[in-house]
């Protein structure tokens, strides 16, 4: 289905209907020719006139083969979306008074995911008079931030927005590396471990 979009994008042959196209690639001379000397080139040549920028005036077009065309725009468009990152955001919910337990069991899986390259996107959300405790939910996010600086930065300090107090932290480039260089660090060989000890 994707395959008909791209077709359909481009006019060929006689689908062109204008007085004259702007000539333009490799095998002709650049410039402005009627549309029946631009279609005569095309066929003498065994090949098709394709409408590349429509919205141009005169429109461009090129000769060339079309299914070599469709393939090698369909490539490109590959190419771009391979090139495009695509941000993941975790989400990290805590609640006012939450305890050691679940906040490093909380914090075990923000790093997880820092390391993955996914932003953290954490928050208290306060349940009816627990408002009154927004202080001790910002302490708790910036605690959690803290606990996190080797492996993500703060992109948004803590903000109130209406029942959440929220923090955003983003992965740091060094992250892995710095684990990597820590585990580099450390003796590899039993013996080694065991003159330490």
């Amino acid at each position: 289905m994707r395959n008909d979009h791209v077709k359909e994008q481009y006019r060929i042959n006689e689908r062109i209907r204008v007085p004259e196209v702007r000539l333009v690639g490799d095998n002709v001379a650049v410039g402005i020719y009627p549309i029946s000397r631009a279609l005569q080139m095309a066929e003498d040549m065994g090949l098709d006139l394709v409408e590349i920028s429509p919205n141009a005036l005169p429109p461009v077009c090129k000769i060339t083969e079309y299914q070599k065309f469709l393939y090698q725009q369909r490539k490109r468009q590959k190419e771009q979306k391979a090139k495009s990152v695509k941000i993941v955001v975790k989400e990290i919910r805590f609640g006012p008074q939450t305890d050691d337990h679940d906040y490093n069991f909380k914090l075990k899986h923000a790093k997880s995911f820092l390391e993955e390259g996914a932003k953290v996107k954490a928050y208290v959300f306060f349940k009816g008079r627990s408002i009154l405790f927004k202080e001790q939910g910002e302490v708790l996010l910036l605690r959690f931030a803290n606990d996190l600086e080797d492996y993500g930065k703060v992109e948004q300090m803590p903000v109130l927005e209406g029942k959440r107090m929220i923090i955003m932290l983003a992965p740091r480039k060094t992250a892995s590396s710095s684990k990597q260089a820590a585990a580099k660090t450390q003796p590899s060989n039993p013996r080694e471990e065991a003159k330490n000890e």
